[in-house]
C-alpha cells in the first residue's frame, strides 16, 4: 500500500521522433505491468493540436475505454507554449504535478492503489521543437525514470542507434540511473516472423535483437553495449493493427455511405482498385479486401455482391465517379447488402481515390476501442515481463490482475497439454478458437464436423487450418460408439436408442471424452447449456467426493479476478447443495490462484434477517464450515457488506471474509444468473465460463453469444481442469 507520502513511481515514455506508436506503447506497457501484478495509471499532461486534431484528446480517450481509466485531460498546447514562451516553466511543471496527484487521487477514489503512473511525453514535431527539453524537465518534476520509444528499419542500424543514443543524452545518457531502456515499436525486418501472432499472451515473445541486430546498433553508440541499458520491448510492424474500420475510411474521404452495414467493425486489411473486368480480377475479392472502382462497373458490383453471398467478408465496396448503381442494381445485391456489406460513394475519380487511401494515417482513431484493445494486448506480448518484474516490483504485494488470469490460464493449459474436442466442429468462432489454440499451443483441438465444411470455413474468415489440428468425420465413427454407450447405460438404452442419440455431435463428444479418447469437451457456441450438460450428467456423472454438479464464473472486475457461483445449473439448491457449491467454488477458485474467501451471499448480513431464505443461507455457511474448518468463509452477507470494504467494515467487523470477499455463492440460480450479467453487461467486465463442477472429466459450456476470445479461455480451463483430475 502506498502511503500518502509514497506516489507510486512515474514512468516516463520518451518518443524519439514523430510516428513511433507512442500511445500504443503506453498501452502495451500498462497491460504488461498489470499482468505482473502492477496496478499502472495512465497520464498525458500535454496536448499537440498538429498530431492530435479538433476534439478531446485521443491518447486519453483511447486509455480510458480500452483500460477502464479516468485519466485527467492534458494541458492545452496553447497554455503549454505560452508558459514556454513567457519562460514559467516552473508554473508549467507545477500544473503537471498536480495532474499527476489526480491520477493517483482518482484510483485511491475508485478504490485501488498504483503502483505506477506511466506517463506520455511529448512528441517531436516540426512544430514542437521544445519536445526535448519539455521531456527532460517534466522527469525531473515527476522524479520519473525513462523508457525512450523508437522505431526503425534494422536494414538502417546506424539511423536507429543515432536516434537512441541522441534523446537519452537530455536524460543523463542511456547508462544512466534515471533511463531505464528502450521499447522499439513498429520494427520492420526483424530477425522472427511473430508478425501476425495476434493473439499471443503478454511477454510471450521475447525481445529479440541482443545477439544479432543489437550487435550492429552498439557499432554505431557504444553506449547501446552497456548493460544498463535494456531492450524492454521489441514490437514487429504488424498489418493487421495498423488497418482502419471501412467507418474510418469513409470519414477520411468524406465519402457517402449508400449502405453503411457493419462498416464499424469490418477493417481493411487491403485495398484494391479494380481497373480491369471482374472475371480478371477475381484474386482481388478476399476477406478484408475493401473494393475500388468506378460506380457504373456493374460486373464489379455483381462479384462483389456474389463473393459476399459465398462467405468471403469483404472489407467493403468503395465507388468512385459518382456513378451510383441503379434501382434494379442495388435490389439484385440486396441480400449481399443484409450480410452487412459496406457500400462508399466519392466524387473523386479512382485514380485519385487510391492516392487519398495511401495518405490515412495509420493512429488509432479516438472510438477504436476494439482496434487499442488488440494493440496494447499485441504490444504487451512482446514486453520482457521478467525484466519489468525483477526492476519494478520490488516491495509490491502481487494481486490477480484480469491480465495475470489470462496469461495464467495460457501457461497451464500449454503445460497440461490435453486434447479437448468441440463437438460443434463447423461453427465460425469455433473454428477460429480451434486454431489459435493449436498455434499457440493451448490445447490439441479435436474438431466434429467434415473436413471440406471446416476448410471452407476457415478460408472465408482468411485463415488456414494448423497441421496437427485434428478434424474426424462423425458420420465415419458414430457405430464405433453404440455398443459402449449401451453398457455404459445398461438399463435404460438398446442399440437404437442409442445410435438415434449418437446423431448428436454433443453426445459423440461425450462418449470420446468418457472413453478417454480425449481428455475435455467445450460446447454450447450454438447450443443451449441443458444440451451441452445432459450428456455430461448421463454419461460421465460425478466425481466420488461430490454429489451435484456445479458452475463457476471468473469474474474479470478491473481490480481483480473473482468466482460467481452457481450461476448456470441449479435453480434453487436447498442448504447441503448450496454447501457443496461453496466447497467446489473455494477448491477451482484456489486451483486458479485466486485466494479463497467465500461470501454466501442472501438479502441480509450476520443474524439481521429472519426467513426460509436466508436460513437457509446460514445453514448452508454452518456446514461447509464445518466440512472445511479451515477455509475462510461467512455468511450469510449482502453484496455490498461481500465486495467493499467499509461496508463490511461497518456491517461485519469481526468477519475475515467481509469487504475482501474473492467467491460469490449465490442463493439459488436466479440471483447468480441475474447477478453475473448485471454486471458483465452494465460495467463492461468480462466473464469466462461458466466452468462446470463436480463432473469426473471436464465438460464446459459456452454462451451462444460467445466471442473467439471466451472460446479460447474456456479450452484452456478445460486443459487445466483435465490436468487437475489427473493431480
Amino acid at each position: 500500500m502506498n502511503s500518502p507520502y509514497e506516489q507510486p513511481q512515474a514512468i516516463l515514455l520518451v518518443p524519439t521522433s514523430m510516428g513511433v506508436g507512442l500511445t500504443s506503447a503506453c498501452l502495451g506497457l500498462i497491460q504488461a505491468l498489470d499482468t505482473i501484478g502492477l496496478k499502472a495509471g495512465f497520464l498525458k499532461p500535454f496536448m499537440q493540436n498538429e498530431l492530435n486534431g479538433p476534439g478531446l484528446d485521443r491518447s486519453t480517450a483511447l486509455v480510458s475505454r480500452a483500460l477502464n481509466q479516468r485519466p485527467p485531460s492534458p494541458i492545452s498546447q496553447a497554455r503549454l507554449e505560452r508558459l514556454l514562451r513567457d519562460d514559467q516553466t516552473d508554473e508549467l511543471m507545477e500544473n503537471a504535478v498536480e495532474l499527476y496527484e489526480q491520477v493517483v487521487q482518482q484510483a485511491q477514489r475508485d478504490g485501488s492503489t498504483l503502483d505506477l503512473v506511466v506517463v506520455e511525453g511529448v512528441v517531436p514535431t516540426q512544430h514542437t521543437t521544445y519536445a526535448t527539453q519539455t521531456n527532460a524537465q517534466l522527469a525531473h518534476a515527476l522524479n520519473a525514470r525513462i523508457i525512450l520509444v523508437g522505431t526503425g528499419d534494422l536494414n538502417e542500424p546506424q539511423a536507429l542507434a543515432e536516434q537512441l543514443d541522441m534523446h537519452a543524452r537530455s536524460f543523463g545518457g542511456v547508462s544512466s540511473k534515471r533511463t531505464l531502456g528502450g521499447i522499439l515499436m513498429r520494427m520492420k525486418h526483424l530477425p522472427y516472423g511473430q508478425e501476425d501472432d495476434l493473439s499471443a499472451a503478454p511477454g510471450t515473445i521475447k525481445p529479440q535483437l541482443k545477439e544479432s541486430a543489437l550487435a550492429e546498433l552498439r557499432q554505431y553508440s557504444p553506449a547501446l553495449a552497456t548493460d544498463k541499458f535494456h531492450l524492454i520491448g521489441v514490437v514487429p510492424y504488424s498489418k493487421t493493427l495498423s488497418a482502419p474500420r471501412t467507418l474510418d475510411v469513409a470519414r477520411a474521404l468524406n465519402a457517402k455511405l449508400l449502405n453503411e452495414g457493419e462498416a464499424t467493425s469490418r477493417r481493411v486489411l487491403s485495398t484494391s482498385l479494380c481497373a480491369r473486368s471482374a472475371a480478371n480480377a477475381l484474386h482481388i475479392f478476399k476477406p478484408g479486401s475493401l473494393i475500388v472502382a468506378s460506380g457504373d462497373r456493374d460486373d464489379v458490383v455483381l462479384a462483389s455482391a456474389l463473393a459476399t453471398m459465398n462467405g468471403i467478408q469483404l472489407a467493403g465496396v468503395l465507388l468512385t465517379n459518382g456513378f451510383m448503381p441503379n434501382d434494379s442494381m442495388i435490389e439484385m445485391c440486396r441480400p449481399a447488402l443484409k450480410t452487412g456489406l459496406p457500400v462508399l460513394a466519392v466524387e473523386t475519380d479512382s485514380l485519385t481515390t487510391a492516392q487519398h487511401l495511401s495518405q490515412l494515417s495509420s493512429e488509432i482513431p479516438m472510438d477504436d476501442f476494439e482496434r487499442a484493445e488488440q494493440v496494447a494486448r499485441y504490444v504487451a506480448a512482446h514486453m520482457d515481463l521478467e525484466w519489468l518484474k525483477a526492476h519494478l516490483s520490488s516491495g509490491y504485494t502481487r494481486r490477480l490482475s484480469p491480465s495475470a488470469f489470462r496469461h495464467q490460464l495460457v501457461k497451464l493449459a500449454q503445460q497440461a497439454k490435453k486434447r479437448v474436442v468441440l463437438p460443434e466442429g463447423n461453427e465460425p468462432r469455433t473454428v477460429e478458437a480451434a486454431i489459435i489454440c493449436q498455434r499457440r499451443g493451448i490445447a490439441d483441438c479435436v474438431l466434429l464436423g467434415k473436413r471440406d465444411e471446416i476448410q471452407n470455413v476457415a478460408r472465408n474468415r482468411g485463415l488456414s487450418l494448423p497441421e496437427g489440428l485434428t478434424i474426424i468425420d462423425p458420420e465415419s465413427t458414430r457405430a464405433n460408439y453404440i455398443g459402449p454407450m449401451v453398457e455404459r447405460r445398461r438399463g435404460k438404452l438398446n442399440e437404437l436408442t442409442a445410435e438415434e442419440q449418437l446423431q448428436d455431435n454433443v453426445v459423440l463428444g461425450t462418449m470420446m471424452l468418457q472413453l478417454d479418447e480425449v481428455d475435455g469437451l467445450v460446447s454450447g457456441a450454438i447450443h443451449t447449456t441443458a444440451h451441452t450438460v445432459r450428456p455430461a450428467f448421463q454419461l460421465i456423472k460425478t466425481a466420488p467426493e461430490y454429489s451435484q454438479v456445479s458452475s463457476i464464473f471468473f469474474m474479470l472486475l478491473p481490480e481483480q479476478v473473482v468466482v460467481y457461483g452457481d450461476c448456470a445449473v441449479n435453480p434453487d439448491p436447498d442448504a447441503d447443495t448450496l454447501a457443496e457449491i461453496a466447497l467446489q467454488s473455494a477448491r477451482s477458485a484456489e486451483a486458479f490462484g485466486i485466494e479463497p474467501r467465500v461470501a454466501m451471499i442472501s438479502y441480509s448480513t450476520g443474524e439481521s434477517g429472519t426467513g426460509v431464505d436466508v436460513d437457509k443461507v446460514r445453514e448452508a455457511t454452518r456446514i461447509a464450515k464445518q466440512r472445511a474448518p479451515h477455509l475462510a468463509i461467512d455468511g450469510p452477507l449482502q453484496y455490498d457488506a461481500a465486495a467493499i470494504e467499509s461496508v463490511g467494515k461497518q456491517k461485519a467487523p469481526d468477519s475475515l471474509v467481509a469487504g475482501k470477499a474473492t467467491v460469490f455463492v449465490f442463493p439459488d440460480l436466479n440471483t447468480g444468473n441475474t447477478t453475473y450479467k448485471a454486471v458483465q453487461r452494465s460495467a463492461r467486465v468480462v466473464s469466462v465460463g461458466p466452468m462446470l463442477q463436480g463432473l469426473n472429466k471436464p465438460v464446459n459450456d459456452l454462451s451462444r453469444g460467445a466471442l473467439v476470445d471466451d472460446i479460447v479461455y474456456t479450452i484452456a480451463l478445460t486443459a487445466i481442469q483435465a490436468s487437475q483430475r489427473e493431480g
